[in-house]
């Protein structure tokens, strides 16, 4: 068989790094040959103003489809929440790494605030929204960056606290001591979980990934994305899924919030793995079904 080096493409923030790192460390115990090759995304360059008003979906990835596309690199790595539901004409998924920790933790300077007023930063709506319907007398400002930026924003400024991914910050080793999970906000859909692109006609690298892919995960996550795409999520709507699997049995809960975290349609479903095909999609209509069209439209209108 024809080898080839096999060019990764990757952000070139140090946690996707990390991610393309391990890829690649991956990829060569299997016997493949590799190069990394860094890109700045545009997420990466603007970050003045909060992601929804950019109004690019999948700002972190875009650039790299692109460098796919022209041939300069032959797989890319992403956190996979961060890639839109529909990939570009001609790219695929190629593998689903093992799932890390799917929760949202709370980086904070004391507690004390929490019962009464204070100020959290995150730069995601579903974050913000599921805050504002917990705290609904805290202030939720914006905070944009790679999570070293974030990190050291929080640490100049006089907020409370910030929300952070744990898989995020447990991969580079940046988890601080002054940290709580939050077990009650729904994590975002593929939250944890690693994507390797591909080109569809690339059958050598196809190949080569498919040793990668973690099947539980895939499962989960195909479930919380079909649900973010059958409600219009994109990047921009504050939408939480989570897909886990016990035994034979898939578990997902998934919500749609109001901006300002007045309004929550939530759906929560146990099935038998065997009749979980089309479960994110039966799940989005209920939520639709009971209020989330009009839901939906009114956020749209809020975001233009």
């Amino acid at each position: 068989m024809l080898t080839k080096t096999i060019r990764i493409g990757t952000r070139d923030s140090e946690l996707a790094l990390w991610q393309a790192n391990t890829v690649q460390k991956r990829l060569e115990d299997l016997g493949f040959t590799t190069h990394l090759v860094p890109v700045k995304s545009t997420g990466d360059i603007i970050l003045d103003k909060p992601l929804y008003e950019l109004g690019i979906t999948g700002i972190f990835t875009k650039t790299l489809d692109v460098a796919m596309l022209n041939g300069d690199i032959d797989i890319a790595v992403h956190s996979m929440k961060d890639v839109p539901t529909a990939l570009p004409t001609g790219i695929v998924e190629a593998a689903i790494l093992k799932r890390a920790n799917v929760k949202d933790i709370l980086v904070h300077k004391g507690l004390s605030f929490l019962n009464t007023k204070g100020t959290i930063a995150t730069g995601s709506l579903r974050r913000k929204a599921q805050w504002l319907y917990k705290y609904p007398t805290h202030t939720v400002v914006d905070l944009r960056g790679n999570v070293n930026t974030r990190m050291q924003k929080l640490t100049d400024s006089d907020w409370n606290g910030a929300i952070f991914a744990a898989a995020g910050l447990e991969r580079i080793n940046l988890k601080p001591e002054h940290f709580i999970d939050l077990d009650w906000m729904i994590p975002a859909p593929a939250q944890g979980a690693m994507l390797v692109v591909a080109k569809e006609k690339d059958t050598y690298c196809l190949e080569a990934l498919s040793n990668l892919n973690d099947k539980t995960s895939e499962i989960c996550v195909h479930i919380e994305r079909e649900f973010l795409r059958e409600l219009e999520g994109g990047c921009t709507a504050p939408i939480g899924a989570l897909a886990q699997i016990k035994e034979n049995t898939v578990f997902f809960t998934g919500a749609l919030f109001s901006l300002d975290g007045k309004d929550k349609i939530e759906v929560i479903k146990e099935v038998n793995i065997e009749q979980a095909k089309n479960l994110g999609e039966i799940c989005a209509q209920e939520v639709l079904n009971n209020g989330g069209r009009e839901l939906m439209k009114v956020i749209k209108a809020e975001i233009k």
